[in-house]
C-alpha cells in the first residue's frame, strides 16, 4: 500500500480500536473458554506437546547507555552488575557448541547496547556465521539497528532478530525514556525488510494494566507481518532498578495473556521467557496449555538466573512434553 493508498488516519484509528476491543472481549471469556480456544488454535497449527529449545548467551554485558526501568545492565541504575567487552568469536562458539549438545536448536546472542558499533559488526557477523555453521538457527539481541546492518546481518545468515517492545505504546514511556516506541517499530522494520524473521514481545509485571497487555499483543499481531516469535516475560524485580519493588503479576492474568499470544497469532512461536524461577510448575502447564511453545534452556538467562535444564528434563518428563526438532521450526 502505498502512501497515497494508506486509510486516512481516523479510519486507521477505528480499525485499531476494533482489534482492541475484540481483542479485549478474547481477553475477557471465562478461564475455561479462553485456554480451551487457545488450545484449539494452537492444536491446528502446532505439535501440542512439542517445545522449542533455545540458550541465551550475553555477549557484551552492562554499562548500557538506555534507561529501561527493568533492566540490571541499565548504567542508569546501580544494580552491581559490571561492565564487559565483547566476547571473542571463538568463546561465543564455544558456548554454542555446549548449548547444541543440551539440545537447543536455537543460540541467541545479546549485547547491552542502545545500538551496535560498526567496529563490532565483524566480529557480530562472524558469530553468525559461526553457530549458522554448527546446524543451529541464530537469533541476536543488540539493540536499534540501521537498514544497512540489518542487510549486513541477513547476508551473514542471522535467521532471527530480536527486539522487544515491552509494552504497550500508552505505558511504554513510563518505562524507557532514552528512545521511543516509534523507534522499536522501526527496528523491527528494518529487520523484516532485510529479510531476517522477528523476535519480539513483552514484559508483564511492570505496573501496567490488562489492557496495555492487550495492546501490547494487539500491536504486535497486527505488524505488516506478525512476529514469528513472541517471548513474554515476567518481570524480575532487580534490586537498585527503577522496577525494583514492583508488584508481581497475578499468574491467572499470565496466562491470560500467553492465551491471548496464542489466539492473536496463530503461526508464531510464543515463548515463555524471563521469570521462570518465580513460576510454579503448575503454571508453567498452563502456560504450555494456552499456547506456549517455546523456552530458554540452561542455568542462566543473560544476568538472571533461569531454571536448570535438570529442572526442565524432570518437568518435560511429568507433563509428556517434548523438545522440538529443528526441522519442525517456523
Amino acid at each position: 500500500m502505498t502512501p497515497v493508498d494508506r486509510p486516512p488516519h481516523d479510519e486507521r484509528a477505528t480499525v485499531a480500536s476494533q482489534r482492541f476491543n475484540e481483542a479485549k472481549i478474547i481477553y475477557n471469556l471465562p478461564f475455561n473458554d479462553l485456554l480451551f480456544r487457545a488450545q484449539q488454535v494452537h492444536r491446528a497449527n502446532f505439535d501440542p506437546n512439542a517445545i522449542q529449545m533455545s540458550r541465551l548467551l550475553s555477549i557484551k554485558t552492562g554499562g548500557c547507555a538506555e534507561d529501561c526501568g527493568y533492566c540490571s545492565q541499565s548504567a542508569h541504575y546501580r544494580t552491581g552488575l559490571k561492565a564487559s567487552k565483547l566476547m571473542e568469536v571463538g568463546r561465543v562458539l564455544a558456548e554454542a557448541r555446549k548449548a547444541k549438545e543440551g539440545g537447543a536448536t536455537r543460540y541467541c546472542m545479546g549485547a547491552a547496547w542502545r545500538n551496535p558499533k560498526d567496529r563490532d559488526m565483524n566480529a557480530l557477523v562472524a558469530m553468525v556465521e559461526g553457530v549458522k555453521a554448527l546446524g543451529m538457527e541464530t537469533c541476536m539481541t543488540l539493540g536499534m539497528l540501521t537498514p544497512e546492518q540489518s542487510a549486513q546481518f541477513a547476508d551473514a545468515g542471522l535467521d532471527y532478530y530480536n527486539h522487544n517492545v515491552d509494552t504497550s505504546e500508552r505505558y511504554y514511556s513510563e518505562i524507557i525514556t532514552t528512545r521511543t516506541f516509534e523507534d522499536r517499530l522501526e527496528t523491527l522494520a528494518n529487520v523484516r525488510d532485510a529479510g531476517i524473521k522477528v523476535c519480539a514481545g513483552g514484559i508483564l509485571g511492570m505496573g501496567e494494566t490488562a489492557e496495555d497487555r492487550i495492546s501490547m499483543l494487539v500491536t504486535l499481531a497486527n505488524l505488516p507481518a506478525p512476529p514469528e516469535s513472541v517471548p513474554i516475560n515476567m518481570l524480575m524485580p532487580i534490586p537498585g532498578s527503577k522496577l525494583a519493588d514492583a508488584a508481581p503479576v497475578d499468574p491467572i492474568d499470565f496466562v491470560r495473556t500467553i492465551a491471548l499470544a496464542r489466539i492473536l497469532m496463530p503461526l508464531t512461536h510464543v515463548r515463555l521467557s524471563a521469570g521462570r524461577t518465580g513460576m510454579s510448575d503448575e503454571m508453567q502447564a498452563l502456560c504450555f496449555f494456552a499456547g506456549a511453545n517455546s523456552i530458554f534452556v540452561g542455568d542462566t538467562l543473560l544476568t538472571a538466573d533461569n531454571p536448570g535444564e535438570d529442572h526442565d528434563t524432570a518437568l518435560f518428563r511429568r507433563l509428556g512434553l517434548k523438545p522440538m526438532e529443528l526441522e519442525s521450526s517456523r
